[in-house]
């Protein structure tokens, strides 16, 4: 039996990293600041040569800026990759919660070993909320983005929209639509302990999924909300601006013209690392550096309605039988 590989899957990339200038590269986000230092040490540069004047600056003065340079940059890098990283993190708990419910859901709709058949009803009632968990992934996505609306009409593949009918979101008035959603997941777990589909540590269990999903949401949205102090970006970015002024008379009476490139180098690493911060630390937007949510959501969109097309033909069939086992 041959698989086919996930829709995130991508081809091997061509051009080496340390050729890529476009895709993935921060290149035009530092243009305007390298352009100005290096305008700026170029103005030096020609005065020095014009004016004999040695503008030179003892070692002590860069040295001491370039500590306290390195040091906020490395905390602004490695906390937004932090963040970045939580993320990321976060919404693997969340797929993995939504993939938990579902197969559970799936294979234990109509009692211990799926032995009842399902009626028209509680069929009807086990794809609604499978369509729901569904949309739980896509939802959390929309809601991080501040996109509102973009689910109405989604649907699973035969077209069945995913979320039910007669839904009225409530996120004009604060409530996101993700938590909202949990509330039709939660009743589903009751009614199928009320139908001795699942036995008491079992429900617990699935509400304690449920509970996660909400929790990793909670900390993804908290990472989304929660900005970077503004006084810290300000302070650093002046910083980072003086010692960028401060380094052409550093370097100027030893390399002359030279200090053109050499500070636009020492700059180009420095603002690089500062802008590639600026894109970590709100991960869920999309810049290519970004998580790669809608290729995520898609992949589990695909691994889901496979299950729930399988579960349709087998356990709901008109002859039910086990999921994804081959008739002997």
């Amino acid at each position: 039996m041959s698989t086919q590989p996930a829709p995130s899957q991508e081809a091997k990339k061509v051009w080496p990293l340390v050729l890529r200038f476009i895709k993935g590269a921060i290149h035009r986000d530092i243009m305007l600041p390298l352009v100005m230092h290096s305008l700026f040490t170029t103005l030096i540069a020609l005065l020095h040569v014009r004016l004999q004047h040695n503008f030179a600056l003892p070692a002590s003065v860069v040295s001491s800026l370039s500590i306290v340079v390195g040091l906020m940059l490395v905390f602004r890098n490695q906390t937004a990759y932090q963040r970045f990283w939580d993320g990321r993190s976060n919404f693997a708990a969340i797929i993995t919660s939504v993939r938990n419910l579902t197969r559970s859901f799936l294979v234990c709709s109509g009692g211990p070993g799926g032995a009842k058949q399902l009626s028209e009803a509680e069929r009807a009632d086990v794809e609604r909320t499978a369509r729901i968990l569904l949309a739980v992934p896509d939802s959390i996505k929309n809601t991080l983005r501040a996109e509102w609306g973009m689910l109405s009409n989604s649907a699973d593949s035969q077209d069945h929209g995913l979320l039910p009918k007669g839904l009225r979101a409530h996120e004009d008035e604060g409530l996101a639509l993700p938590v909202q959603l949990m509330f039709f997941i939660e009743a589903f777990i009751a009614r199928g302990h009320e139908r001795h589909w699942f036995h008491a540590p079992q429900a617990s269990q699935m509400t304690v999924q449920v509970n996660t999903l909400v929790d990793a949401f909670s900390k993804m949205e908290t990472i989304r909300l929660t900005q970077f102090p503004v006084a810290i970006l300000i302070h650093q970015r002046q910083v980072l601006a003086l010692f960028g002024c401060v380094l052409p008379f550093a370097v100027v009476d030893e390399s002359h013209w030279w200090s053109v490139p050499i500070v636009a180098l020492i700059m180009f690493a420095l603002y690089g690392i500062e802008a590639i911060a600026c894109q970590l630390e709100d991960p869920f937007g999309y810049d290519r550096n970004d998580i790669k949510m809608d290729v995520i959501v898609e992949d589990v969109r695909v691994e889901l309605g496979v299950m729930l097309d399988e579960w349709r033909s087998t356990v709901a069939g008109p002859v039910k039988k086990a999921m994804f086992e081959d008739d002997v």
